[in-house]
């Protein structure tokens, strides 16, 4: 009883002592009249290119010291971890703090998953060369009485003697990890630093974000954003350092370890109540939506999704928090350049500045008014973001859709052969470049199934459907169709249970996929022409010969299935006019055909 008297003492003073922050007010966030607005993120440690882009973009001179007067330098997320200087990042980003406010400017340091995983325990990213930095400050008492408690505990792993332990220990938290965890508590240097800034700000109706908004930025809006889902942060780190203190847990614990250190604990603790309540409130909180891939710390469907799934959900997110676009991170952009989407309503600007890790380099997005331009670290002038490319499926560096196209169509075959399912797969090269692709004989006269899916997906911007193009082969009329690599079917996908971590999730991907069908009446849809990149499970659609009939009502195996027609679907679908559709498709689909996809066009927007 005295054991559990004095941990319960060490949690009652804890709750009252460790309220370093009260709750972040809507002045934190909100922000009007900006003359200048400079965005920058994901710099991960790396101090030397971001202070090269941070010059290039006129906000700090060469002595590192403020020079922009009243712009508003916005890090969106991400200064830690990978790169070996985050310390010097956060002591610069600090400093500036303070010179911008005097000179009427403003720094706002957003919270991304970086650090909220820093924060939490998370630390799979952590550099050796960020534990250095704090090296000075860690002591070998301090050492020792960790490796005591971590041996009496968690046990040696398996070491035959204490030496190996020893060295175990060392190689798996080195030289400074003790003292960054210091530093990260709610009440250490960093940790509380970074517990005062908010998730999400908006500044002049622009609104910025580490990962993206979500359909639960809908729900709960600017102040659940930076309310709830910071509280939920604030909280789980507060009450981790609680139970470490009282001896519960450790400092070495991982994030991912918590719940089931903690679930073991629970059924011992039930003789204290504050002390079970604290146990409860860290289970509850490692599963809170400000973890959730879904949240605005990790969501990358603003990115990855595709118009016709995306738009309806992205107006209503900017709508919710008051918000004409938003500038996200994140997401490492393709081409390492600044990319819009959504008509500048989404812009991203991690460009890969940490160059060791992402082969990138620094960029600025500068705002002036509703005029946005890129500056890069090496102080290269872009007059406004490039619109983010059309890419489906993997394909050589460099090679967009027209350039895919064009290599299909005139180049070489280099290679002829049957695979395993029977497909025809030729390899196409200019002499430079190569790429696989499927050759499909023309279906009927005028008929080119595949090459009018493609069509077609580009006309909804739907992105699943490889490139595909007209090519004789042989003295046969057919298709030539891209064969991405580093793909998996549905069939593989649910043997191994995999998708979870898709970037656009897969249940949005899979009900475009069934207006689609719908509207192509395509009754060949199987698990193996249902494909994935393997690297972000983004939905490659193929396998169309038995879609473009002539029926106009729904392939049997749709007809009860629920279909969803927001309003970005029917937009797309009404932009299929019959001129459209004849300057797209009428070389590839006959005069009947193209009657019944109108006419399923028709019936499908009925439906909105």
């Amino acid at each position: 009883m005295a054991q559990f008297n004095r941990i319960h003492g060490i949690v009652l003073a804890l709750a009252m002592t460790l309220v370093v922050a009260g709750p972040l007010r809507a002045a934190d966030w909100s922000f009007d009249g900006a003359a200048r607005v400079v965005a920058i993120s994901d710099i991960h440690g790396a101090h030397g290119a971001m202070v090269r882009t941070l010059q290039s973009a006129s906000v700090i001179d060469d002595a590192l010291a403020w020079s922009a007067g009243g712009t508003h330098l916005v890090i969106v997320g991400d200064i830690l971890d990978r790169g070996p200087d985050s310390r010097q990042v956060m002591d610069l980003l600090m400093r500036l703090e303070e010179e911008s406010a005097s000179a009427g400017g403003r720094v706002h340091v957003l919270i991304g998953n970086h650090e909220a995983m820093n924060l939490t325990g998370d630390l799979r990213y952590v550099s050796r060369e960020e534990y250095a930095a704090f090296g000075a400050e860690e002591s070998a008492a301090d050492r020792e009485r960790w490796f005591q408690a971590y041996t009496a505990q968690r046990g040696a792993d398996g070491a035959a003697t204490e030496e190996a332990a020893r060295r175990a220990f060392d190689e798996q938290f080195p030289p400074g990890f003790f003292a960054h965890r210091e530093a990260f508590r709610s009440d250490g240097q960093y940790g509380s630093w970074l517990l005062s800034k908010p998730i999400m700000v908006v500044i002049d109706g622009t609104a910025y974000v580490h990962g993206g908004v979500s359909p639960m930025i809908a729900e709960i809006g600017l102040a659940g954003v930076n309310g709830r889902l910071h509280g939920e942060l604030a909280d789980y780190v507060r009450k981790v350092e609680a139970l470490i203190d009282a001896g519960l847990l450790l400092p070495t614990d991982s994030f991912y370890d918590h719940p089931k250190l903690l679930q073991n604990l629970a059924t011992t603790l039930t003789a204290d109540a504050d002390i079970a309540a604290t146990v409860t409130d860290v289970l509850r909180l490692n599963n809170a939506d400000v973890h959730a891939a879904n949240g605005p710390l990790w969501y990358r469907g603003n990115v990855a999704c595709s118009e016709v799934i995306e738009e309806d959900r992205l107006e209503a997110s900017l709508a919710a928090i008051g918000a004409k676009r938003v500038v996200i991170g994140h997401t490492p952009t393709r081409g390492r350049r600044v990319l819009e989407r959504f008509d500048n309503r989404v812009i991203e600007i991690d460009t890969g500045i940490l160059n060791s890790f992402y082969e990138g380099h620094g960029s600025a997005l500068v705002g002036v008014g509703e005029r946005f331009s890129v500056v890069t670290e090496s102080g290269e002038q872009i007059p406004e973001p490039v619109s983010q490319p059309r890419y489906v499926g993997k394909r050589p560096a460099g090679l967009d859709t027209a350039a895919l196209e064009a290599l299909l169509a005139t180049g070489n075959i280099v290679a002829d052969r049957s695979d395993a399912l029977g497909r025809r797969i030729v390899t196409v090269s200019d002499g430079n470049l190569q790429v696989d692709a499927e050759f499909v004989k023309r279906a009927g006269r005028g008929f080119y199934p595949e090459v009018a899916a493609y069509r077609l997906d580009r006309m909804l911007e739907l992105d699943a459907v490889p490139v595909a193009v007209m090519r004789e082969l042989e003295g046969k009329e057919g298709s030539l169709q891209f064969l991405p690599d580093s793909t998996t079917n549905e069939e593989q996908r649910r043997e191994t249970g995999s998708g979870g971590s898709a970037m656009c999730p897969l249940p949005e991907q899979w009900q475009a996929m069934l207006v689609f069908d719908a509207l192509i009446f395509n009754e060949g849809r199987v698990a193996t022409t249902i494909q994935y990149d393997r690297a972000t499970w983004q939905l490659i659609l193929v396998g169309h010969s038995r879609a473009f009939t002539t029926s106009k009502g729904r392939p049997r195996h749709l007809a009860e299935v629920p279909l969803e027609i927001g309003s970005s679907w029917a937009e797309a679908l009404a932009s299929l006019t019959d001129t459209g559709l004849e300057e797209w498709l009428g070389d590839v689909l006959d005069g009947r055909r193209m009657r019944a996809l109108a006419a399923r066009r028709d019936e499908l927007l009925k439906l909105h």
